[in-house]
């Protein structure tokens, strides 16, 4: 079965029972838990969705479920540095466009709606002696099992007290939706088998846990927003093609086998090509264009290609009647302003700056380190190497 093992990584407590479950016709709940660390949903989170869609075609109930709860204690998963709080604004204003980011792969409507839900609903109204009880299930040695936990304190960095209790947090949530499977990223496997411990304990019943494998680069670090270079759902599509040309050669099959639908038997030919010495560049453009159809559409696709062709390949600019025009409603204003009037460019102030110093910043072509420089009405203000805004005087 193609949907327990393409992009597995582990089944618990096996695969075997998992698809005798799936077989004898009774429909489950499955579900997979997203924090609100950030205003965009992204490939890491894809990949756990793109499962929860074949299920959902299958027939069986699908949660998505905002943790806008546990991102304000924050997850400990692979950090070696307690991760920042987050206030309760922050939070909501991060998940305010996720159901129609997630919508690109899964379907909110028809005859089996995906349920959208949030865990302050009920982890915000326990007691404390909620909390205690819950806490009981669980021992000091079990959550020292943790591979950064034991790392912090070997180098001596601190272990707070309340990332213990992120994992019981993300197993209640397993427990109150009365849930048969959870699907999530391989690095989230304490935190969903701590959902498997307590449904076992407080109700007696068997949940299942499937995990996927990660989307990392070649040093085995995964995408993602912390690593800075995340592809999200919300991209542009020359920036979703544009990041994808940038993967090394090694993150292609990975990537064909995580985020498409290409048979496996495709992906092993290409593979033996490229290990015969065909050209990466052939599969890695397929690839990436591949994944701009998937989440966006094929015209985009097409016109992200030629995007990329002219301004990588070609190393010329595009057309003046290409770029986005951004009416400033003056003769001049200053760069900052500039690039946070447009998100593609920068989402804060304190970015906007950051971007100037780096030299990430050109005016008409030439790189810009003054972060009071001043932007007049005609000039082309450009990112990096995809992004082009044309400054207009406007009304």
């Amino acid at each position: 079965m193609e949907l327990l093992a393409r992009g597995v990584a582990n089944i618990y407590p096996t695969a075997e029972m998992l698809a005798k479950e799936l077989m004898n016709g009774r429909r489950l709940t499955v579900y997979l838990g997203i924090d609100p660390t950030g205003p965009s949903l992204h490939l890491g989170h894809a990949i756990p969705m793109r499962k929860l869609a074949v299920m959902q075609k299958l027939g069986h109930r699908i949660i998505l479920l905002i943790g806008d709860f546990t991102a304000m204690i924050g997850d400990p998963t692979d950090k070696m540095a307690t991760r920042k709080k987050l206030t309760r604004e922050q939070v909501l204003e991060n998940c305010k466009t996720y159901k129609k980011q997630a919508s690109k792969i899964l379907d909110f409507d028809g005859s089996n709606p995906v349920e959208l839900k949030f865990n302050s609903e009920w982890l915000g109204k326990m007691s404390f002696t909620e909390v205690v009880e819950l806490a009981s299930h669980f021992t000091v040695q079990q959550m020292m099992e943790r591979d950064m936990f034991e790392k912090r304190i070997a180098e001596g960095k601190p272990v707070h007290l309340h990332e213990f209790l992120y994992p019981l947090m993300q197993g209640y949530d397993s427990v109150v939706m009365d849930v048969d499977l959870e699907v999530g990223g391989n690095d989230q496997t304490f935190n969903m088998l701590g959902g498997r411990t307590l449904m076992k304990v407080i109700k007696d019943k068997e949940k299942f846990v499937l995990t996927t494998k990660l989307l990392t680069d070649p040093t085995g670090i995964k995408m993602g927003k912390t690593e800075g270079n995340v592809i999200t759902l919300d991209d542009a599509p020359e920036d979703m093609y544009g990041k994808v040309m940038s993967w090394s050669d090694g993150m292609i099959a990975p990537g064909f086998e995580l985020c498409s639908d290409i048979p496996d038997k495709e992906i092993e030919a290409m593979t033996k090509a490229m290990e015969k010495g065909e050209n990466p560049m052939t599969f890695k453009r397929l690839l990436a264009r591949t994944i701009v159809s998937g989440f966006i559409s094929e015209e985009a696709a097409e016109k992200a290609e030629e995007y990329f062709a002219t301004v990588h390949q070609k190393h010329e600019a595009p057309n003046l009647n290409e770029i986005n025009i951004l009416d400033i409603g003056g003769l001049e204003t200053d760069l900052v302003n500039v690039l946070t009037m447009s998100s593609k460019l920068a989402k804060s102030k304190t970015e906007a700056r950051q971007l100037i110093e780096q030299g990430a910043i050109k005016i008409d072509g030439k790189v810009v380190k003054d972060i009071n420089a001043m932007v007049h009405a005609g000039q082309i203000v450009q990112k990096g190497k995809r992004h082009f805004i044309r400054v207009n005087r406007g009304k």
